[in-house]
Parts: C-alpha cells; sequence; structure tokens
C-alpha cells in the first residue's frame, strides 16, 4: 500500500491514485512489487530535524529515504521537503509540480537500488528520473 500524509503543510497537489499506479508502474520496470511505501511531506524545518536525528547531518534537503526493503518487494518511508521541492523547483527553473514529482520518484529509485553519491551515479538517477517521468500519465 502507498499511503500520502502531512506533518504541518498542506498537501501537496498530486492526484494520488494515479501517482500510486504510476509509483508501482516504474517500480515493476525493475522487476519488483510494491510493497509499504509512506510519503510524509513536511517542512523545511522538520526534514532538518530528521535529518539531524536519523542521519547525522545537519542541512536541509528535498528527501529522505528509509529502506525497508525486502527481497523483491520495494517498501520504505519517504520524508520530502515541499519547502525545498519549491526552492529547487525556482532554482532549476522547473514547474513546483514537475520537481514534485522529480522527488517522489527519486525516493523510489534510490529503493529499486539505484544511487547518486558515487563517481557518475548521479547521471544514471537522472537517466532513471527522465525515463520515469516520460511514465508519468
Amino acid at each position: 500500500m502507498i499511503t500520502y500524509n502531512t506533518d504541518g503543510v498542506k498537501m501537496p497537489p498530486i492526484k494520488k491514485r494515479a501517482t500510486t499506479a504510476w509509483i508501482k508502474a516504474v517500480i515493476a520496470g525493475y522487476g519488483r512489487k510494491a510493497g509499504d511505501i509512506g510519503y510524509l511531506f513536511v517542512d523545511d524545518e522538520r526534514i532538518l530535524e530528521v535529518n539531524n536525528e536519523y542521519l547525522g547531518h545537519d542541512y536541509y534537503t528535498d528527501i529522505i529515504t528509509f529502506d525497508y526493503d525486502e527481497e523483491d518487494t520495494v517498501s520504505g518511508d519517504l520524508i520530502i521537503s515541499v519547502d525545498t521541492v519549491r526552492t529547487n523547483a525556482e532554482k532549476y527553473g522547473r514547474a513546483y509540480d514537475e520537481e514534485l514529482h522529480r522527488v517522489i520518484i527519486h525516493g523510489i529509485l534510490h529503493l529499486c537500488g539505484i544511487n547518486d553519491k558515487g563517481p557518475g551515479e548521479r547521471e544514471i538517477m537522472e537517466a532513471a528520473e527522465n525515463r520515469a517521468l516520460a511514465m508519468r500519465p
């Protein structure tokens, strides 16, 4: 089951049924199935708290992904800062909706095993994001 919740912010403008079907299709493209996936939309202050508490990082980020995958089932909690998504949309000249969906799928791609921190990995992640965004209804 894929759930969408908020903590201290208004629910972003996403079509939950269509987004859920899209996420499941992306996961299936990696030969896996969707398990329990929880999205939590927060503000910058809350994501900073989570980043500090769980990862020991003292900076803002757009998404934090907690991976609970088991075998071929993709499961996890994804915490998204709508403030940082908005800031990044402006910074990269993208529409907020496009950047939001890029971040939504970015976390899923992490759960599917794609990384973006090592040499050459960012380009692989961006290509995977672009392929996934092209599948979006």
